[in-house]
């Protein structure tokens, strides 16, 4: 696969490194000169200096031949943006890391679908630790074109989950409620704030976004 990085921040170091070591072609895109002289004597990749968020850059990487397009700079104003000039020109998957999480509902009215929040990712993962859980076994499980979607139950909206009325391929595997873990039975009644989460085909998520994730204005 080839996989291109916005940004030589410490976790696309890192994660390069892990995807050369697999066999993965690898292109870092970086603002700083002297960065990428320095990576270039530790790192068997392709760089190209200049600036992620423009669109003649990323075109210099070639959205058709390119896998995943990772957008890890330190600043999620950049990130989100670097983002948006991809998914414009056609990069088939474009992930978007953000550290402040009140982007989170804005990168998801902008459309962006991947979007990952280290601070977040990490502080679950220690708190898993701490409760005896394995997270890293979840990703041996979801593969190909699987993807888990979820959302709050609203006021008003309280129905059997039988009457949810999803899309093919798409199923509720359990939902949170007060916190706490509740199998998915059919005729298990959701109730107003329930956490609900559905294994689905990567090709609902935006259909899923829409009807259960609606935008402001769309309320």
């Amino acid at each position: 696969m080839r996989i291109a990085f916005v940004g030589a921040s410490e976790v696309t170091v890192a994660t390069a490194r892990l995807l050369i070591d697999r066999g993965h072609e690898v292109v870092i895109i970086e603002k700083d000169r002297e960065q990428i002289e320095e990576l270039s004597e530790e790192l068997d990749c392709s760089f190209l200096h200049g600036d992620g968020s423009k669109p003649h850059i990323l075109r210099e990487v070639g959205p058709e031949q390119t896998d995943e397009l990772f957008c890890l700079t330190d600043n999620d104003q950049y990130n989100i943006i670097a983002s948006l000039v991809g998914h414009t020109l056609g990069f088939s998957r474009v992930v978007t890391s953000i550290r402040d999480a009140d982007f989170e509902t804005i990168c998801r009215e902008l459309g962006l679908e991947d979007v990952i929040s280290p601070v977040r990712t990490i502080s679950r993962y220690l708190a898993d630790i701490v409760a005896g859980v394995d997270i890293l076994e979840l990703s041996t499980i979801i593969k190909d074109e699987a993807r888990f979607f979820n959302f709050v139950v609203p006021q008003g909206k309280e129905n059997p989950i039988s009457e949810l009325d999803l899309p093919q391929e798409a199923r509720v595997v359990c939902f949170y409620r007060d916190g706490r873990f509740q199998m998915a039975e059919e005729d298990a009644r959701l109730q107003e704030k329930d956490e609900v989460v559905i294994l689905t085909h990567s090709k609902n998520l935006a259909d899923l976004r829409d009807r259960f994730q609606p935008r402001e204005e769309d309320k």
